[in-house]
């Protein structure tokens, strides 16, 4: 399988901050950003359990529809073990899709995560990101444009463990499972990042576009609603 590069701009770039756009704060900077009908919230902010279970199921039942209950509820087994994974990683917001290439069924989740910027000599925090990303050997590391800043993607795989549960072999299995993450500083200290992953391969072209649609749309908003573009480290433009 062949990673194709994120795209520093795809057609679907928005000129402002939707009604019901996506998001994240970073104390004082909006981070905002769309994602594709497709893609159905995962409730990893809910606190009531019970809540929670609700909203998986329902989340189940529209990422499937016309399927069968054990179809569905399989699905949410499924989204509801992994949330656990994606808070442990720092999630702020997360979002799964299924879909269909060639009628072979594919899935892939979305998530965000807001982390301090790293503090190198050079005071460059991309440089800093992009030079720990090549030491610790995670992917094909490449700094990017994006219409709201500079940004460096890693594309690379993972192993990722499937429980037993959701297997015949009470061992679980392992599979390989390819992402996409971008990394955007943000002018207060504070590094956004977004993560594509999908254990089905069959949807990589597919979804990787998808992902470089959902970063060419991230927007930056101040306190006051004004937009913010990071200038480019290069041209200072």
């Amino acid at each position: 399988m062949t990673a194709p590069t994120v795209p520093s701009r795809l057609e679907f770039i928005p000129t402002q901050a939707a009604p019901g756009a996506n998001g994240v704060q970073a104390d004082d900077i909006h981070v905002r950003w769309v994602m594709p009908e497709i893609f159905h919230d995962i409730p990893i902010d809910e606190e009531d359990e019970d809540e929670a279970v609700r909203l998986i199921e329902e989340l189940a039942q529209k990422a499937l529809p016309g399927t069968e209950v054990e179809d569905w509820l399989k699905f949410a087994v499924i989204c509801a073990l992994g949330m656990d994974d994606l808070l442990e990683a720092g999630a702020e917001f997360a979002a799964v899709c299924v879909g269909a290439v060639d009628g072979t069924p594919c899935t892939a989740t979305v998530y965000a995560a807001l982390a301090d910027s790293p503090e190198g000599e050079d005071e460059d925090p991309l440089a800093a990101i992009a030079s720990s990303l090549r030491r610790e050997d995670a992917g094909e590391v490449t700094d990017i444009q994006l219409p709201c800043g500079p940004a460096v993607s890693c594309i690379g795989t993972r192993d990722d463990k499937v429980t037993g549960e959701l297997t015949e072999d009470p061992q679980g299995l392992t599979i390989s499972t390819p992402y996409i993450r971008v990394y955007v500083p943000l002018p207060n200290g504070t590094t956004l990042m977004m993560e594509l992953s999908t254990p089905t391969s069959v949807g990589w072209d597919s979804f990787s576009t998808m992902f470089g649609n959902i970063v060419s749309s991230i927007r930056l908003f101040d306190a006051d609603g004004e937009a913010l573009i990071i200038p480019d480290r290069d041209t200072g433009k």
